[in-house]
C-alpha cells in the first residue's frame, strides 16, 4: 500500500532555508508524478514544484530559482530544499503522489485541477507546517 509520510516543517526567518522530506512506502516511482503542494490559510492547494516519472522537474513561478525538489530512490525519500525563504512562503506543505494517467502533463500548471487534500486522486501525506517571520 502506497503510503507518505512528511515532514521537516518548522519556523524560520526571513532569507533561511529549509528542507522537506517525505518518506514514500510502495511507490511505483515510474507511474507516479511526486508533487508538493502548499496551502495557506482559508485558500485552495497550489502546487509548487513536481517531479515526473522520468525526473523532470516543474516549478511554480513564485519559488523558481528557490526552490529545489528531488528524489531519493535508493531511500525512497522525496525532498523540497527551500531557499531565501520569505513570509509568503508561510504554508501547510504536503507530499503527494498521481498516477500519470491522471493529469496530463508534468507541469504544475496541469496540477490546477487538485485544489485540496480532501482530493482522492492523489495520495497525500499529512502535511508539515512552514512558517516565515519577516
Amino acid at each position: 500500500q502506497l503510503n507518505l509520510v512528511d515532514s521537516g516543517g518548522c519556523s524560520v526567518q526571513s532569507e533561511e532555508s529549509l528542507r522537506l522530506f517525505c518518506a514514500a512506502s510502495g511507490l511505483d516511482y515510474s507511474r507516479y508524478r511526486l508533487i508538493w503542494f502548499l496551502q495557506r490559510p482559508e485558500k485552495n492547494c497550489e502546487a509548487v514544484a513536481v517531479i515526473g516519472t522520468v525526473g523532470t522537474t516543474s516549478y511554480a513561478d513564485s519559488v523558481k530559482g528557490r526552490f529545489t525538489i528531488s528524489l531519493d530512490n535508493e531511500k525512497n525519500t522525496l525532498y523540497l530544499q527551500m531557499n531565501n525563504l520569505n513570509p509568503g512562503d508561510s504554508a501547510m506543505y504536503y507530499c503527494a503522489a498521481l498516477h500519470h494517467s491522471l493529469c496530463g502533463d508534468n507541469s504544475v500548471q496541469a496540477l490546477r485541477i487538485i485544489s485540496s487534500p480532501n482530493d482522492r486522486r492523489p495520495y497525500w501525506g499529512q502535511g508539515t507546517r512552514v512558517t516565515v517571520s519577516s
